[in-house]
């Protein structure tokens, strides 16, 4: 083309004829996906839309300080399809728990789930159908995968700021600290041997902290993708060997993991499996064309980052001092053994009557009060205590009209008087306190040195 064009001039200049040639340039035809990539990004871009706005992810986007914003899936009219879908589809019988439970694996959620495949094959069709000339979507791959990176970072540091201030799992609490081992279920193993190294789960909170900030920055994403990638896998099988129900968020946070990580899988691969080789520069486009505009758009999702980062450091430092470490003492704190027990004026010794011989009382929290049986059973209550009126009173979480109010006196710093009434019946107790640094949990610490390995 270019020698047509220099033939074509100077066959001008000898006619001495002044002409301009303009070369076109060559067109080149848009980059076409395969249509198996077509049909995947389709049903993934619906499922994991229909998926982040049913539950917390939303949420924890739009975290916003003591308001209260419900997730899509349980409000109407997707509650209503969720039901109707478990009575006459997996014939579910009786009414769906569908919130206020503190579990994300409820018969409710994995409905939901089941709800979101349907629907985002049906619409896979439906968008393959009507848009099936289209050769690629490299533009919404990029902005999809922009709200996919922001929505797992969101989570990421929701949930590691909740261990770095370490609030999601607590030092245990007395009464776990008297009651048998046999007794906790295996989350309950996993919640308290966690919560008892603090050092340790800051460090995992550290970890996920680092992959939700790597998240915010374009340059650092797919290294945050990378970091996410691997404090997931760890958290997904944690849930599913200790029964923590959780398994579904974790399982699709690490599938938004990989998902931000497949363009770039040849080059990640490359650089762990063939180090001898260079590795390419990403092949994916930026955000935006315009210089300026892309600087805009990076300043926006660090600010947003901060701002989701500023948020669940305010969230974990109000938890922190209501249900953490920090949280208020109770004026009769600590675990209180009992060493005489008066039912209706008469001694009572092992497991006699309803209410048997409390063998402990342990005042931990401000508003519940837990009571031990010989058995090792335990009942938990609803509590206030009046210090100024020095009474205790006490209430069911089962039955309303159950109530109880207990007089208490201190002789000595570790003795207690209890003394009441208990439904309808006279109660005495003597109580010893037990001094809590006499658990191996508590006073052990760490030990560069053991002889041999203490147990």
């Amino acid at each position: 083309m270019e020698e047509q064009a220099q033939i074509e001039q100077s066959g001008a200049d000898q006619l001495g004829l002044k002409t301009q040639i303009t070369l076109i340039p060559e067109v080149k035809p848009p980059v076409r996906w395969n249509l198996g990539l077509r049909i995947a990004f389709r049903f993934i871009c619906i499922y994991f839309t229909l998926y982040s706005l049913s539950n917390q992810i939303l949420i924890g986007l739009v975290n916003i300080p003591k308001a209260s914003i419900p997730s899509l899936g349980i409000i109407s009219p997707m509650r209503q399809i969720t039901f109707w879908t478990a009575a006459h589809i997996f014939h579910v019988q009786g009414q769906l728990v569908y919130k206020g439970s503190g579990s994300g694996d409820k018969t409710f959620d994995w409905v939901q789930v089941f709800l979101f495949l349907v629907v985002a094959a049906a619409g896979t069709v439906i968008w393959s159908v009507l848009d099936r000339r289209r050769p690629n979507y490299i533009t919404f791959h990029k902005w999809f995968s922009l709200a996919l990176r922001l929505a797992l970072a969101s989570e990421m540091l929701l949930y590691g700021f909740a261990k770095i201030i370490p609030v999601q799992m607590r030092f245990p609490y007395l009464m776990q600290l008297v009651e048998p081992a046999g007794s906790f279920a295996p989350m309950s193993v996993l919640w308290f041997s966690i919560g008892a190294s603090p050092a340790y789960e800051i460090f995992t909170g550290c970890a996920e902290t680092l992959g939700g900030l790597l998240l915010i920055f374009p340059r650092t994403a797919t290294l945050g993708a990378l970091v996410c990638l691997a404090d997931m896998i760890q958290v997904f099988m944690l849930n599913m060997t200790y029964d923590v129900p959780v398994k579904l968020l974790s399982f699709h946070l690490l599938l938004f993991s990989l998902f931000l990580l497949a363009p770039e899988r040849k080059r990640i691969m490359g650089f762990f499996l063939f180090s001898d080789r260079p590795t390419a520069p990403s092949a994916q486009q930026p955000l935006l064309r315009s210089a300026r505009a892309l600087r805009i758009a990076v300043i926006l999702q660090v600010v947003f980052g901060l701002y989701l980062a500023g948020v669940n450091v305010f969230n974990r430092i109000n938890a922190w001092h209501t249900i953490g470490d920090g949280r208020p003492r109770p004026s009769l704190y600590g675990i209180w053994e009992v060493d005489k027990m008066m039912i209706d004026g008469q001694v009572r010794s092992p497991l006699i009557g309803d209410y048997g011989r409390w063998r402990r009382v342990v005042f931990d929290l401000t508003t519940y009060t837990n009571f031990q049986r010989m058995d090792d059973s335990v009942e938990y209550f609803g509590s206030s205590i009046d210090d100024k009126a020095k009474v205790v009173n006490l209430t069911s979480f089962e039955d309303k009209n159950w109530k109880a109010s207990l007089a208490f006196d201190r002789p000595a710093k570790d003795q207690l008087i209890l003394d009441g009434s208990m439904d309808g019946h006279k109660i005495y107790m003597e109580l010893k306190l037990y001094d809590r640094n006499k658990f191996a949990l508590v006073n052990r610490g760490f030990h560069w040195i053991n002889e041999y390995p203490y147990r």
